[in-house]
């Protein structure tokens, strides 16, 4: 899908993914708060979505959230406003942030390079506005393990990413080891269909 195509899709979902947001804290809420609860300074959410992230952030974060769907970014709003906390949430495409370099101090993202038009393009425009001696943090999902579970998100594949636009048997290490980022740490859970990653900017000029 473009980017287009993604927004028309995301404008479809917004309300009914911030309604149900409660079901993904019962799923992957444990994932979100390891990778994301301990990050401070500036911060950047690519792809925030309805900002199911900013619950697991301290509340000391200078939290920037960008969205390419304007649907979205109204319910991270909502989600600001339930919370209590401020940010900035702007119109933007991951693969093409408009920020300088070295303008964020973490880099956050969760169940987005699966949506991507090109998820390594998006990775490495994380990379280029991560500060040297900052932090990248993933949560990404892909396909299992169990023979069973992957051999249905194998059949499905098609169809689920023409409604959603979602590529659910991408291999998120194999997404960030092109994107020739330095990973720290990674771990996987819920039947290895989650990955979490703690990344080290600071390889693009090694590319």
């Amino acid at each position: 899908m473009s980017v287009s195509d993604i927004r028309e899709s995301y404008a479809e979902c917004a309300d009914w993914m911030h309604r149900f947001e409660w079901l993904d804290r019962v799923v992957v809420g444990r994932y979100r708060h390891a990778r994301f609860g301990d990050v401070d300074g500036r911060v950047l959410d690519v792809a925030c979505g309805t900002g199911t992230n900013f619950r697991y952030l301290p509340g000391t974060v200078e939290l920037v959230g960008i969205d390419v769907s304007p649907e979205m970014l109204a319910n991270a709003q909502a989600t600001l406003d339930e919370l209590g906390r401020d940010g900035t949430l702007e119109e933007m495409d991951a693969g093409d942030l408009e920020f300088p370099d070295d303008s964020f101090d973490a880099v956050i993202s969760a169940l987005s390079t699966c949506t991507f038009p090109d998820p390594v393009a998006a990775l490495r425009e994380m990379e280029r506005v991560c500060r040297p001696g900052g932090t990248i943090r993933l949560v990404e999902h892909g396909r299992s393990d169990v023979g069973p579970l992957a051999r249905f998100q194998e059949w499905r594949a098609d169809a689920h990413y023409e409604r959603t636009g979602c590529r659910w048997t991408q291999e998120p290490t194999e997404v960030v080891a092109e994107a020739g980022l330095d990973v720290r740490d990674t771990d996987t859970g819920l039947l290895a269909m989650v990955t979490t990653f703690e990344i080290t900017p600071g390889r693009g000029d090694q590319r």
